[in-house]
């Protein structure tokens, strides 16, 4: 078991299940083509299950098996890894006040655990932390039952494009499936002025930037949309919550 008893008996981890729910068939497409893609790239079947349950991450995985593949040097691999997952930093900048009176080891399984739309569902319905100890079990309860069903989700899929690799046309596009599902996210978001605008910096800065290597316009998005977001705090009209 991943995390305490009373996590699976509250009634917050059966929430956090159904809301896990619909995401949960985007999330394993996209992990059926990761897995596929890390076969097709010469990787060994034992090389391709010890990344899916290691690394858990795909963005990073995809950027990672062209260069495995081309025989990179290990420093650049990882130094690529390192640059697509810094959104993870701030995920756990933001999570931090939410999970710190759990234990440690906890708190590390659900810094594993925690993908991007996990992440945005939690901090979508639960603006605040918990204030007191009925707020706090309810929130990590809702976040335990959301990563698991998506780390479900994605392990079990990743393993079937593994073993299944021959079997299943990359022609398929199923990854995009993945990609679909972030978008019908984010768009679901976009419910306020600034959160407009800053997806709208981060996506221009992304594209314009996309020539750098390493997947560093990723890095500059995230940069520009967090320096952006901090500026306009100082303007109220942009902090009050508004409706586009």
């Amino acid at each position: 078991m991943f995390f305490k008893a009373e996590n699976y008996r509250h009634p917050g981890y059966l929430a956090g299940l159904r809301n896990a729910a619909p995401q949960a068939p985007g999330v394993a497409a996209w992990g059926l083509m990761t897995g596929v893609a890390m076969m097709n790239s010469g990787m060994s079947v034992m090389e391709a299950i010890a990344m899916t349950l290691f690394v858990y991450a795909g963005s990073s995985q995809l950027a990672a098996i062209p260069l495995i593949a081309a025989g990179a040097p290990a420093w650049v691999i990882l130094a690529t890894g390192f640059c697509v997952n810094l959104r993870f930093m701030v995920f756990s900048l933001h999570l931090r006040p939410y999970l710190m009176h759990l234990p440690r080891l906890e708190r590390m399984m659900h810094g594993y655990l925690t993908a991007d739309i996990s992440y945005v569902m939690f901090t979508t319905r639960f603006l605040k932390p918990g204030q007191d100890a009925a707020e706090q079990s309810a929130q990590t309860a809702f976040l335990a039952g959301h990563t698991l069903t998506v780390w479900v989700s994605w392990m079990v899929a990743s393993f079937l494009g593994i073993f299944l690799a021959n079997m299943i046309p990359t022609t398929w596009g199923l990854g995009f499936a993945g990609t679909l599902c972030l978008v019908g996210i984010l768009c679901s978001l976009a419910s306020t002025r600034m959160r407009i605008v800053a997806a709208s910096v981060a996506a221009i800065t992304a594209i314009a930037a996309y020539q750098l290597p390493m997947k560093l316009n990723i890095v500059m998005a995230i940069g520009a949309a967090v320096i952006l977001s901090m500026s306009l705090e100082r303007f109220p009209k942009w902090t009050q919550g508004q409706s586009a």
